[in-house]
């Protein structure tokens, strides 16, 4: 069976494209969601869709973008139809694992997703090697200046405890603890 998902992020968008490109698809059943954004992992309508696949059955979607912004995150949906003997159809796009030439198109756009999250993250640490070797501090903004934490050691050296220090300062006991 051909199961079809639609959405849309804003209330001024129409579901009716979509619709209309899932019936002629042969969809029986359709689900939806309205003004909910792709990024949203809670949609009522996309739950009810994965409860609804089955093995044989087939997600239909007019785009891939309906399921989600994230090609990582469609990925994995993929691969979990798969393994419940289920297949993915995209309809703009000629996307069906439920044929070889459609899996090897999927299977090539997530390698491609993983090369780029790959090149994303070796170039993070490279810039962040750059940081350090030019003197500047890489990672979360220490939360005491150099200030506060004189002010500090002069408030605990007059008798005050960690946590007295920290609501003054503004800042967990942990991170007063951290900075003596």
């Amino acid at each position: 069976m051909k199961i079809g998902y639609a959405r849309v992020s804003t209330g001024e968008q129409n579901l009716g494209l979509q619709w209309d490109a899932l019936e002629e698809a042969g969809c029986e059943i359709i689900y939806q969601d309205e003004g909910i954004s792709g990024i949203a992992v809670e949609r009522d309508g996309f739950t009810q869709v994965l409860s609804a696949i089955g093995t044989g059955d087939t997600l239909v979607v007019w785009k891939p973008d309906r399921l989600g912004r994230s090609l990582g995150f469609l990925c994995e949906l993929v691969e979990r139809l798969g393994k419940q003997g289920a297949g993915f159809q995209s309809l703009t796009d000629g996307i069906d694992t439920t044929t070889n030439s459609g899996k090897l198109v999927f299977q090539i756009m997530g390698a491609l997703a993983e090369f780029e999250r790959d090149l994303i993250r070796e170039r993070t640490r490279a810039g962040m090697k750059a940081a350090k070797k030019r003197g500047k501090h890489v990672g979360r903004p220490k939360a005491l200046s150099p200030a506060q934490v004189q002010h500090m050691h002069e408030l605990l050296a007059a008798g005050k405890t960690q946590r007295e220090v920290a609501e003054l300062l503004g800042v967990s006991a942990n991170t007063i603890g951290r900075a003596k």
